[in-house]
């Protein structure tokens, strides 16, 4: 009895061991095991971060975009680079190719997301994705550097934009190659002295010009400086350093990227291709934090912010000569030395939460008449018939009036807003006025905010409708400023909900 209890006792004990484990089988399977969650809910968040750079110099004999006449490159005066920079925080990734370009096509920069999407699928399908609307690339607007998009006389040699595409998809997939933990931090600067409103409001009785005639101009962009005929500034300006900084687990600089309004310096030599200050601001940053000869690289960024209407000119006083190249240095020196004190005060975080929404946004475009267009047919037929370029403001916005003309009624424009922690940035695919960023900056849910400008493609200037009633040179319908008149209220109201997306996400 004892026996045949123990032996029934003993098969009772292997069906219940048996059972068990089935259950712990398909609680483990079904993910319901307490001690699966706890460990996957224990798992550290983990931040990484790397950054790179790609050559995207032309040859020479190129065109040179940022001139009403062509000019080709005879020297190379810097490199032109693609500063890149990817971000991971374990669920989503980033991507931001900054390029030394006066502007870049949207057709080549789609083209070159697309190939990084594509490349880094085959080189690692099994590591997180990027997804082609997480990926940012914009222009710093440099006037020394190869022509990618056709404005005015400068058009772009067939070949340069291909390899333009292939040059920055490199360069984000090495950033991605170099992921590595990281931490990161941000902090706003400011630097008042180099940045000034170039369109002008004139003293009653100074001619106000414009290629089509009209003589509604109320403003004068670049007005001759220290003349006693100005008035005051259009508008105001933006003064704030904006600072990401990312560093290594033991501090180490992997990238900075800062974002200041300013349009550009463009002292360069005749022919010269040059960065301008974008880039000697990266190079000074770099001497700054003795970042120099790293591995992997550092890499310094300087994106546009929001300058259509800024530059580096104070017209009420006479502009102190400096030898060739000399003001861009004296710029981004200065500029320079703010990021440095801001980047000594930041609190670096081991994590945050990244995130992004984009929008396609249908705009008008501001096509010419009937006859605006036959006017313009003749002055263009008179110039080729004497076998020229155009010459004069007449001649060559008749060209652009062409031109124009074969355009769509309507373009798409995409618009990004991206979130890094607590701060966020917009980016619009124009040459954003200053009025439009210290709007975004104040109507932001997130703190700092700041915009880059030149992005995704390009759209040419966006002034504000109170600015396209002022007129001036920004305002003139060609391919650098088409879109209609109430583009920028429309931009503006989309990027903030999209900040409100991304708000509401957290």
């Amino acid at each position: 009895m004892i026996r045949a209890q123990g032996v029934a006792s003993a098969s009772e004990s292997a069906r219940a061991t048996r059972l068990a484990a089935v259950l712990a089988c398909v609680l483990v399977l079904g993910g319901w095991s307490d001690g699966a969650s706890a460990r996957a809910n224990d798992e550290p968040k983990q931040f990484r971060a790397g950054a790179a750079t790609s050559n995207i110099t032309p040859w020479l004999g190129v065109s040179i975009n940022g001139g009403m006449s062509d000019r080709k490159a005879t020297h190379i005066h810097d490199e032109l680079h693609a500063r890149c920079l990817v971000l991971d925080d374990g669920k989503t990734r980033l991507a931001f190719a900054v390029c030394d370009m006066c502007m870049v096509p949207r057709e080549v920069m789609d083209e070159a997301k697309q190939l990084v999407h594509e490349e880094l699928e085959k080189l690692a399908p099994k590591d997180r994705p990027l997804p082609i609307e997480n990926i940012l690339i914009s222009a710093t607007h440099t006037h020394e550097a190869p022509t990618a998009a056709g404005v005015f006389q400068s058009e772009p040699d067939p070949a340069y934009p291909k390899y333009l595409a292939r040059k920055i998809a490199d360069g984000i997939i090495r950033a991605n190659n170099n992921l590595q933990p990281a931490k990161i931090g941000w902090g706003v600067g400011k630097e008042p002295t180099q940045v000034f409103n170039r369109r002008w409001f004139m003293k009653p009785g100074f001619k106000l010009d414009d290629p089509f005639g009209r003589g509604t101009d109320k403003v004068r962009m670049n007005p001759p400086g220290g003349s006693p005929e100005l008035d005051r500034p259009a508008g105001p300006t933006d003064p704030d350093v904006s600072i990401i900084s990312v560093q290594s687990k033991d501090g180490r600089p992997i990238a900075v990227l800062a974002n200041y309004s300013l349009h550009y310096v463009g002292d360069s030599g005749p022919g010269a291709i040059s960065a301008d200050y974008f880039a000697l601001f990266a190079d000074r940053v770099q001497e700054l934090l003795k970042a120099d000869r790293l591995d992997p690289p550092f890499v310094g960024i300087m994106t546009n912010g929001t300058s259509g209407d800024i530059n580096n000119i104070n017209f009420r006083t006479p502009r102190e000569r400096r030898p060739t190249y000399g003001q861009m240095t004296h710029v981004a020196h200065t500029v320079a030395g703010e990021a440095h004190r801001v980047l000594q005060a930041i609190e670096y975080r081991d994590w945050v939460p990244l995130d992004v929404r984009t929008a396609k946004l249908s705009l008008g475009v501001r096509l010419p008449t009937k006859d605006e267009i036959a006017k313009a047919e003749q002055i263009v037929a008179r110039a080729k018939s004497e076998n020229r370029e155009m010459r004069g403001v007449e001649e060559i916005y008749a060209r652009e009036t062409v031109l124009i003309s074969k355009y769509p009624p309507k373009i798409d424009a995409i618009l990004q807003a991206m979130r890094i922690g607590d701060l966020a940035f917009t980016a619009i695919p124009c040459e954003v006025f200053v009025e439009i960023g210290l709007q975004l900056r104040k109507e932001s849910p997130f703190n700092p905010t700041f915009t880059i400008s030149l992005a995704n493609g390009y759209n040419g200037y966006l002034p504000t409708p109170e600015h396209h009633e002022l007129g001036g040179y920004e305002t003139w319908r060609a391919r650098s400023s088409y879109l209609e008149v109430d583009a920028s209220p429309k931009i503006t109201a989309t990027l903030l909900e999209l900040l409100g997306e991304l708000r509401k996400a957290k």
